[in-house]
């Protein structure tokens, strides 16, 4: 899955919105596979610190400051997590034809395993342990293929 993935990508323009923690691994992954990457984010290059440190060798553009978002010519758009769908750049990219997605919506594609997803505010490790505890009850064990 994720051979097909960099096949599909590789010809690809790609943005990545948000230089973090989540999407910085993403970023380094594409540019060291030889996709043509730009990536955005509304702070400045001495703000990025560390990030932008570990990003600046490698064949990328950068988009940085308060216009990071205007004229994105991507094909593919990775948004930042907190950023939401419907905000106004990521709707005039998809209008022209680009996709827009994330790196977790990547991750479920192209992850060979099956995944239980527990988000939200609260209770998360309490149905987290309770997920667990079913599974081990049902004879499935850590790192079986057995779901």
């Amino acid at each position: 899955m994720l051979a097909e993935f960099n096949e599909k990508i590789k010809d690809k323009r790609v943005a990545v919105i948000g230089i973090g923690i989540s999407n910085l691994p993403l970023i380094k992954y594409l540019a060291e596979n030889g996709v043509e990457v730009t990536a955005c984010d509304k702070r400045e290059k001495d703000a990025l610190g560390k990030s932008y440190d570990e990003l600046k060798g490698l064949d990328i553009k950068f988009n940085l400051g308060e216009d990071y978002l205007s004229n994105i010519s991507a094909d593919v758009i990775f948004k930042t997590p907190g950023m939401r769908f419907d905000n106004p750049a990521l709707v005039k990219a998809r209008e022209r034809g680009a996709v827009v997605t994330s790196e977790m919506e990547v991750f479920f594609d192209v992850c060979p395993a099956h995944i239980i997803a527990v988000t939200g505010s609260d209770g998360k490790t309490t149905t987290t342990t309770l997920i667990s505890k079913m599974l081990e009850a049902a004879g499935i064990k850590r790192g079986s293929a057995a779901i």
